[in-house]
């Protein structure tokens, strides 16, 4: 696994977006809850997302919306965002406040074990997707992502921020 990532939301133009979705959410929710999973598969490889309109390579995952479980939330987006499917339960892993996205986010980091029903192939929301071994990751992996990676093989104590 390489030391260093690419900073998530660093372009004015990213963070512009990102404070207007969250202005947007202010509205319709009281506190931002997300759910990622780091979703390996039977060769041990973990699944990565690339979106189209962030830079980066991100763990797949997304919104909690209301009425919605966690494990709802998280069947949804792996299912949405890489044709994954679940084997077995869901291991919450830890639980993070996400400062750099706004006062009120928090994230969920799940382990789970899938496997791909289909090839997911790209569209407006994601540009690629991949199963990658831990020492051959994509180059631009996001520092959170990375970081996370480095927690859940221990290398890495886990933190309270995304």
């Amino acid at each position: 696994m390489r030391n260093e990532g690419i900073p998530e939301i660093s372009r004015i133009s990213r963070r512009i977006m990102v404070w207007l979705l969250h202005r947007y959410f202010l509205l319709t929710r009281s506190m931002t809850l997300g759910v990622r999973a780091a979703c390996f598969d039977a060769d041990g490889r973990v699944f990565l997302v690339r979106h189209t309109y962030l830079p980066g390579w991100y763990l797949p995952g997304g919104g909690v919306e209301r009425g919605e479980t966690m494990n709802a939330a998280l069947a949804k987006e792996l299912r949405e965002e890489g044709n994954l499917k679940i084997l077995g339960d869901p291991q919450l892993f830890a639980s993070y406040f996400n400062r750099n996205a706004s006062k009120r986010d928090h994230v969920l980091l799940y382990r789970v074990n899938v496997e791909q029903t289909s090839p997911r192939l790209p569209d407006r929301e994601i540009a690629e997707c991949g199963f990658y071994s831990l020492d051959a990751l994509p180059e631009g992996v996001t520092q959170s992502t990375l970081r996370r990676l480095k927690e859940l093989s221990g290398h890495l104590p886990v933190e309270d921020y995304w």
